[in-house]
């Protein structure tokens, strides 16, 4: 699997909006699929929590990493299990990351369902993109199967 060190900082803006989404996820309310992600820190231990949008495609749940190769994605992949909760309620799972051959249908499943709220991180490139155009940018996404 090919690992590119891309990032994307959040902005101020972006901050306040995931505070909001988290605020709502933690009352019980998912916004478009939202959940709280809940992972190990890879150094302290302590759990470092962060919204996310929860992917399922033919039944099958996933997590995309549309900002690269974030803090949650490094300390996904050293703890090796993670929590997703919403409201009260909270599942344990252990993530399987997909290797870049397998990230277009879900790239694309993923871009369909929140291009509007991501889209700016994927740099022009939409639902509408060929496997190829996908593939191409895969490296630069990590993603989880739950």
């Amino acid at each position: 699997m090919t690992t590119v060190a891309r990032y994307l900082k959040p902005k101020r803006s972006t901050n306040v909006f995931n505070e909001l989404v988290a605020g709502l996820t933690k009352l019980g309310v998912s916004v478009w699929g939202s959940r709280i992600l809940a992972v190990r820190g890879r150094t302290s231990g302590e759990w470092r929590t962060t919204p996310v949008n929860l992917l399922t495609v033919d039944g099958v749940r996933y997590l995309v990493a549309p900002r690269g190769q974030t803090q949650w994605v490094r300390n996904l992949r050293v703890a090796g299990t993670g929590q997703l909760r919403l409201g009260r309620r909270t599942e344990t799972f252990v993530p399987t990351e997909l290797s870049d051959a397998d990230k277009p249908a879900i790239l694309r499943a993923y871009l369909k369902r929140w291009k509007f709220e991501v889209g700016v991180f994927f740099d022009g490139i939409d639902h509408t993109a060929t496997d190829e155009e996908l593939l191409a940018i895969a490296p630069g996404y990590p993603v989880f199967r739950l």
